[in-house]
């Protein structure tokens, strides 16, 4: 079976280890994951914007799967938003997972068909992309 390409989306700030717990994950070679941490003090409106977007994009376009960590401030970010709706436009089969199922789901999640994990844990990410 071909190995499932993997673009992480998350808050940059405040989910990290979450992305790396999915990094450690990806040494059973199950998955390929990629994400790009960008800086967290470049604005998503400012020009020095730009070639962060272009990498991010032809990331996105590179994967098979976009895998949305949603943490406790996922939802007010503009990077994460942005990646989800490159993510919708380049028809990316979408996958999210909360930390905590009391985060509030950002509203680019809404309605796209997106497969939800019912846990941060490594079977419940892989039946969600599994199914996805």
């Amino acid at each position: 079976m071909a190995k499932k390409t993997i673009f992480i989306s998350y808050d940059y700030d405040n989910d990290r280890n979450y992305k790396n717990m999915l990094l450690a994950w990806d040494a059973n070679k199950e998955f390929d994951f990629g994400f790009t941490d960008h800086s967290a003090d470049v604005s998503i409106d400012s020009t020095d914007a730009a070639a962060i977007k272009r990498a991010i994009s032809a990331k996105i376009n590179n994967a098979t799967y976009f895998l949305c960590i949603v943490g406790k401030k996922t939802n007010i970010s503009k990077w994460v938003a942005w990646e989800i709706s490159k993510a919708v436009e380049l028809k990316r089969k979408i996958v999210a997972v909360k930390t905590d199922s009391q985060n509030t789901t950002p509203s680019g999640l809404l309605n796209v068909g997106a497969k939800w994990a019912m846990s941060f844990t490594f079977d419940a990410i892989k039946k969600a992309v599994d199914g996805a």
